[in-house]
């Protein structure tokens, strides 16, 4: 029966020794037993367990739930799959907004077309990229002006903001008027 020291199994899956007895204390992959020694090895069976750890941990599950997907006979619930694949969706749709903000960036750098680096129009894409709305757009200008007002009136400035319309967007903020 072909057995692995901890060392070699960690070197076969690119980890380290720590991340193994790690896995053993929270009861994710025990050794099958230990050398007179007292050292620990792993069989087969238990190289073939960390695989499967291994592609649990490479599709982004957590720990937590490899253990459940493991202690409930190793296949993973269609829920928790979907849950995932709804989480991934979500972190690339984030991702390609990041992409394009960026590339806005570079775009307007090259042209020469922008005052900076950030103008009004790519600050109000990037929030919306983050996904706050109007309101939330309110209470950001409004915690701002309340704490920093002149930092608010200079950020807004930075943004290629005519000194007018800045001083109406920080009324806007005090509450002295409604809606822009």
């Amino acid at each position: 029966m072909k057995t692995y020291s901890i060392s070699k199994l960690a070197q076969v899956f690119g980890l380290s020794r720590s991340a193994l007895l790690y896995y053993d204390r929270i009861g994710l992959l025990a050794p099958s037993g230990r050398t007179g020694s007292g050292h620990r090895y792993y069989s087969e069976r238990d190289r073939r367990q960390m695989e499967r750890i291994c592609q649990f941990r490479d599709a982004g599950l957590t720990l937590k739930d490899i253990r459940r997907v493991l202690s409930s006979g190793g296949k993973p619930g269609v829920k928790l799959l979907e849950e995932r694949m709804r989480e991934i969706a979500e972190s690339i749709v984030k991702l390609k907004d990041q992409q394009r903000i960026l590339a806005g960036m570079l775009g307007r750098i090259a042209s020469g077309n922008s005052a900076g680096p950030v103008d009004v129009e790519l600050w109000v894409e990037m929030l919306e990229a983050a996904g706050m709305d109007q309101k939330s757009r309110k209470r950001w200008h409004t915690e701002f002006e309340q704490r920093a007002p002149a930092a608010h009136e200079e950020f807004l400035l930075s943004l290629g903001i005519l000194r007018d319309e800045v001083a109406q967007i920080r009324r806007w903020s005090r509450g002295e008027i409604p809606e822009l």
